[in-house]
């Protein structure tokens, strides 16, 4: 089956073959006919089954030109953006306007920037602050639920039914969710009518030959953090990714700066460059290419021992296509992710949508690696056959020098190779990452609670102190459009640790 089957708007399908989707996922089979048929649905899918697409799709195709049209709830201001940028894509030759809602952003340019867009992205605290104040009044015909366990989890659940109290009747009700607990069943039967039930089960998503680790560090200490495990990892052949194209380029220059062969892939490249790039990194030319996702689906490269999130994606689907770069053809691969205390519960999204539980580590310190490279030196030594012309050059040495000294200055020469940079600790100890995850436990369970009846309460507090963060992470685009945004470590190896934005066409 291909995505012609469903005969999609001309425009639609443009976008389509645009975004290289040929063949439908299975929740996108199952899901896709039925929400153009006007039913309403329950899905039990993860992120990474492609559900996106499969309520986004036959949406946009049913679209009109009425502001307010199509409303996607989630649960995170992270969520809300990958699904916008998703929607987005495939829209665009509609003319199809998004705007992103979440909290810390300005009431008024928000409300403004809603009169004119159709679709509209909402993570359920703001949303429900602008419909109780009266500051919005939307009429959607399609309304989805997306993620609604996770919302579950976070305590907004008597937000989400006091949202529906706001929304028309005459509606086409979308949810999905990754489990169905018996208050999301409950909920289910509140808010849809006579729904179809899709499930779509997903074991062992990622490659097993592939492990998985993680290092919490904080924002400042990313390239010291890269830089360290580079040397203790020495790969062979690696893949960086990064969220945005600035930081591609910026981190592509630093690590040249360092000595690395390493070059940049990102969609504002020029198509030889890219091609020239990846041609490099094929032929080990090239020991490190750091990309954007745009690298993450069709690059087929057999080698590549190490993949590094220098920043975690958002979603489970992009992980996975990520990591998928090594382990490849039967071999063994490393993923390995940098996160910031801040990412913690993007980095339990994915978790939750992969089914498997990275490994915490700590950043090894300096004496650990210099240990490691002496370990490595003295194996090559011991491994390295001896030739003629050695022999040759040491025994015109010894007319000016003893062997003891010949041994010493060769030693001196490739020892030079075990020197390791940086700060000796880096990121958070074990310790350090047991309590913050403790403390992010326990304000899932408690803070979170409270919803939007809490503003003042520890759960946005926690949100602005991500600000900084989500400001660091948010996607660049050469799309033209309109945004508006909305302890160190105890010495130790590398052992286990226990917007609001909108979217219009110019």
């Amino acid at each position: 089956m291909t995505f012609k089957d469903f005969n999609f708007k001309e425009l639609l399908q443009k976008a389509i073959e645009e975004a290289g989707f040929k063949e439908p996922s299975p929740i996108q089979v199952e899901a896709i006919p039925h929400v153009l048929q006007g039913k309403d649905i329950v899905g039990q899918a993860h992120t990474g089954t492609g559900k996106t697409a499969a309520f986004g799709l036959p949406i946009l195709n049913k679209l009109g030109k009425k502001a307010g049209e199509a409303l996607v709830i989630v649960p995170t201001r992270e969520l809300a953006m990958q699904v916008s940028d998703e929607l987005y894509r495939f829209g665009k030759h509609l003319g199809i306007n998004t705007a992103t809602v979440y909290g810390g952003q300005s009431y008024s340019r928000q409300i403004k920037l809603l009169e004119n867009s159709n679709v509209i992205v909402a993570t359920p605290g703001r949303l429900l602050d602008l419909l109780r104040n009266e500051q919005i009044n939307i009429k959607p015909n399609f309304v989805v639920l997306d993620e609604a366990d996770e919302m579950l989890d976070m305590g907004f659940l008597d937000d989400i039914k006091d949202i529906f109290t706001y929304l028309p009747e005459s509606r086409q009700t979308l949810l999905f969710s990754a489990t169905m607990p018996v208050a999301i069943k409950n909920l289910a039967k509140t808010i849809l009518k006579e729904p179809e039930f899709i499930t779509i089960t997903q074991a062992n998503v990622t490659n097993v030959n592939i492990t998985q680790t993680f290092y919490v560090v904080d924002e400042k200490e990313r390239d010291d953090a890269l830089i360290r495990l580079f040397d203790y990892k020495n790969p062979k052949k690696s893949i960086i990714f990064c969220r945005t194209k600035k930081d591609v380029d910026r981190l592509s220059t630093f690590l040249v700066s360092q000595g690395f062969m390493a070059k940049a892939l990102h969609g504002d490249m020029e198509q030889k460059q890219r091609e020239e790039a990846i041609k490099a990194f094929k032929s080990s030319k090239l020991e490190v290419l750091i990309a954007t996702d745009v690298a993450a689906r069709g690059l087929d490269v057999n080698d590549v021992t190490h993949v590094f999130n220098y920043h975690l994606p958002f979603d489970g689907e992009s992980y996975v296509h990520r990591i998928g770069r090594t382990g490849r053809a039967g071999k063994d691969g490393i993923a390995i992710s940098i996160v910031t205390p801040h990412e913690f519960r993007t980095l339990q999204r994915i978790e939750k949508t992969i089914g498997t539980k990275l490994e915490s580590r700590v950043v090894p310190n300096i004496s650990t690696v210099k240990q490691k490279k002496i370990d490595e030196l003295k194996q090559t030594i011991l491994d390295q056959e001896i030739k003629d012309y050695a022999i040759t050059l040491v025994e015109d040495l010894k007319e000016e020098f003893d062997i003891s000294t010949i041994a010493f200055k060769l030693a001196s020469i490739i020892a030079s190779k075990t020197y390791v940079k940086g700060n000796n600790n880096i990121g958070k100890s074990e310790i350090d990452i047991k309590k913050l995850t403790e403390l992010l436990s326990k304000n899932d369970r408690g803070d979170d609670r409270n919803g939007s009846r809490n503003r003042g309460g520890r759960r946005d507090n926690f949100r602005r102190d991500r600000k900084r963060s989500d400001r660091d992470e948010s996607s660049s685009s050469s799309r033209p459009r309109q945004r508006s945004s909305s302890s160190s470590a105890k010495p130790s190896g590398d052992k286990p640790a226990k917007t609001q934005r909108s979217r219009r066409r110019d």
